[in-house]
């Protein structure tokens, strides 16, 4: 805090900065016109300290708040962006103290230079030892740096290249409005419309080393001058130019306006590498050439994919000037992916060390996984947390996809000729598929559900739906139920029933794999072109089509199968089945159901390792005796019964569930001590007590089941 000497006064304004250095810039001081402190003060003038008497007015402006600070607000528009708009707003001089190398230059009086950190300290000595210090305060700043060099940056003022942008985000905005232009997630538009309606206009010129060439050169009179204006690093400027596409051409429109001795300088500058890119979708087809066969075939194109951060730094541009150069949007639909980040949700940074370098990952997990981890693994707009345990798992999931491959080529080995061929262009009507066994009309009903809602996916933007549909129906249904059913027929006595099951497995995993293909592309075009197929490259191939016929009975009662072995297979865990042993069972079961379980009855064997020669099937009114095993409602309908002396050994049981329950017990006892005691209740938070009432809960009830098991096996055990 300092004093600001009222001119022909002894008052003084109370200001306060956080760079005593700008001080030297000063060109007014601000006060709110509705202050009582400083309306008697306003239109007079003060005196910049270590100036040697330069003063500056006293202004009134409503930007100023009244509250922050003393309310009265040193004016630097050299210096700050702030002060600037006032300073242009008011009609203030600009005063540039400033070299680029950040030390002050003549304009700065005695303190020229000397680098602004240790005028910051010389000219706030020599405030105090003028008595013009006031006092000193701890204050919080955000401090803008370099993201390469680390340095303070200083705002500074300097000859730019401006493109006004009111005219050109009209037509853009419109486009919204029209419906012409659709932004997925629809969120994102909000913040489209926020930029635009807001924007100021656009400083194109860089001072850097690389990029396009601003088509700009100075005019001067004479070689001579032109050489006295580069001279000791000087840019060439000057007041005439011309605007051209080549130094001919520039030359030509020169010497046309100014006379036959001019000289000429192009500006150093280059474009803002965002103008560069904003003219992509169409300087790369061959424009301004709107006959160049590239133009006229692709532009303009219909959907531009890109990530949520740079909606207004590149597609707004891309969209203003191709509407500005074209006449045209370059898309009529903007899809915005989210951003990668580590898998602790972090932006990938090098100084934090977390950034996952794509060239690893392909070399460890393969380019397929990383792709497809990518692309299902992000929601429209949302960004992405990336974690190896994401990739090892889609790396499974190829894995998964070349051995199904595998199996189905495996069994393709020694078929004949005429078949294969007849497998390149397999299809089926819904007639064929009628006359198709259960298995297989539910397998082919699926695909084709999957079809249909994969292809509205992709019509929505919902890439990551249609990936993860793909997925689960070619790991859930057609790998982990349909070819583990196929291998009863493959390997059965029936040649014409094994002929159906090859040409239903080459049609679903043909389907799969194109379905898969714009996710992973390298592993399913390897794998198309090893199985009989038509046509040269499956980046090609036709599209499953959607609509295809649906048996839904087929797909209800095997869905019914389905649950029946899940149920089997449940009880197995529970009970410590062997993996291998093969149990009997009998299926309860509607009439409904009865005939599908008629159909399919070793198949339910084959996948719930089930006895097939003691696999019954019976109506719900037959009565069993559910003491002599495990019932389990699979449904409405639907029930399985499994004899308990099919299931365990009860001696080997009865010793396991007895080491169990003494195991339960102790944790049980250690739970209830922590419980009784009033030191834990009281003082433990009551989120913990309530966690340890809850596993004091769960344990109770496992004791209780494990002692029902107990006594089971017992009855079963004197039975014997």
């Amino acid at each position: 805090f300092f004093k600001y000497p009222v001119e022909g006064s002894a008052e003084h304004l109370p200001v306060a900065t956080t760079r005593p250095e700008t001080i030297l810039g000063d060109t007014a001081v601000a006060v709110n016109p509705k202050d009582e402190r400083y309306k008697h003060l306003v239109g007079k003038n003060c005196v910049v300290p270590m100036s040697g008497g330069r003063t500056i007015p006293i202004i009134a402006d409503d930007y100023v708040d009244m509250e922050f600070g003393t309310g009265a607000l040193k004016i630097t528009p050299g210096h700050d962006v702030n002060d600037y708009e006032i300073g242009k707003r008011v009609g203030l001089p600009i005063i540039n103290i400033m070299n680029k190398d950040g030390s002050l230059n003549a304009k700065a009086g005695d303190y020229a230079g000397m680098d602004r950190f240790d005028v910051r300290k010389k000219l706030w000595a020599d405030m105090e030892a003028e008595g013009l210090v006031i006092r000193k305060e701890q204050y919080k700043n955000r401090v803008p740096r370099s993201q390469r060099g680390g340095e303070v940056i200083e705002p500074l003022i300097s000859a730019q290249w401006f493109v006004k942008m009111g005219p050109l985000a009209e037509p853009a905005l419109a486009a919204v409005d029209t419906g012409d232009l659709k932004i997925i997630p629809e969120r994102f538009t909000k913040i489209y419309r926020y930029w635009l309606e807001g924007i100021k206009d656009w400083c194109i010129s860089r001072q850097l080393w690389w990029g396009h060439c601003i088509p700009v050169w100075y005019v001067h009179p004479s070689a001579e001058a032109a050489a006295a204006a580069t001279a000791d690093g000087g840019t060439g400027d000057s007041d005439i130019f011309v605007v051209a596409r080549s130094e001919e051409e520039a030359y030509a429109q020169a010497r046309a306006e100014h006379g036959e001795g001019v000289a000429l300088v192009q500006d150093p500058d280059v474009l803002d590498t965002w103008f560069s890119s904003g003219l992509w979708p169409f300087s790369t087809l061959g424009w301004p050439n709107e006959d160049a066969a590239d133009y006229k075939k692709f532009y303009p194109t219909q959907v531009m994919e890109t990530g949520h951060d740079i909606l207004f730094f590149w597609v707004a541009r891309m969209l203003m000037m191709g509407k500005e150069f074209t006449g045209k949007l370059p898309f009529n639909t903007i899809f915005l992916h989210g951003l990668v980040r580590d898998e602790k949700g972090r932006k990938m940074s090098k100084s934090v060390g977390n950034v996952v370098d794509p060239l690893e990952v392909i070399d460890e997990i393969g380019t397929d996984p990383l792709r497809f981890t990518l692309a299902v693994g992000n929601t429209p707009g949302q960004d992405l947390n990336l974690s190896m345990e994401k990739l090892t798992a889609n790396r499974n999931f190829i894995n998964k996809l070349w051995n199904g491959g595998k199996f189905i080529l495996f069994n393709l080995s020694e078929v004949e000729q005429p078949e294969l061929d007849a497998l390149a262009d397999t299809s089926f009507t819904r007639a064929e598929i009628e006359k198709l066994p259960l298995a297989e009309r539910w397998v082919i009903s699926k695909l084709h559900m999957t079809v249909d809602q994969a292809s509205a996916a992709y019509d929505r933007y919902d890439f990551g739906e249609a990936g993860r549909l793909g997925y689960d129906f070619f790991w859930n249904e057609f790998a982990d139920w349909y070819i583990e059913a196929s291998k009863s027929r493959m390997y059965g006595a029936d040649p014409a029933m094994a002929a159906q099951t090859r040409k239903v497995l080459v049609y679903v995993y043909d389907r799969c794999l194109r379905l898969l293909h714009p996710f992973v592309p390298y592993v399913t075009e390897e794998l198309w072109q090893a199985i009989p197929h038509s046509g040269k490259s499956i980046s090609v191939a036709q599209w499953p089509a959607p609509g295809q016929f649906v048996d839904a009975d087929a797909v209800a009662n095997f869905d019914a199968l389905q649950a029946l072995v899940r149920s089997v297979r449940n009880v197995r865990a529970e009970y410590n089945v062997e993996l291998g042993r093969k149990i009997p069972a009998t299926v309860i079961a509607s009439s409904a159901f009865q005939a599908a379980l008629g159909e399919e009855g070793d198949i339910v064997a084959k996948l719930a390792t089930l006895d097939l020669e003691r696999l019954q099937v019976v109506g719900p009114e037959e009565e069993l005796d559910a003491s002599e095993g495990v019932r389990a409602v699979v449904r409405d309908g639907l029930e399985v019964f499994m004899p308990l002396a099919g299931l365990a050994d009860p001696e080997k049981e009865i010793a396991r569930l007895t080491k169990q329950a003494e195991k339960t017990e102790k944790n049980l006892a250690g739970l209830t001590a922590r419980l009784s005691s009033s030191n834990f209740v009281d003082k433990a938070p009551a989120k913990v007590v309530d966690g340890v009432r809850q596993e004091q809960a769960e344990a109770q009830e496992q004791l209780r089941l494990i002692k029902e098991r107990i006594v089971q096996m017992e009855l079963l055990l004197s039975k014997a």
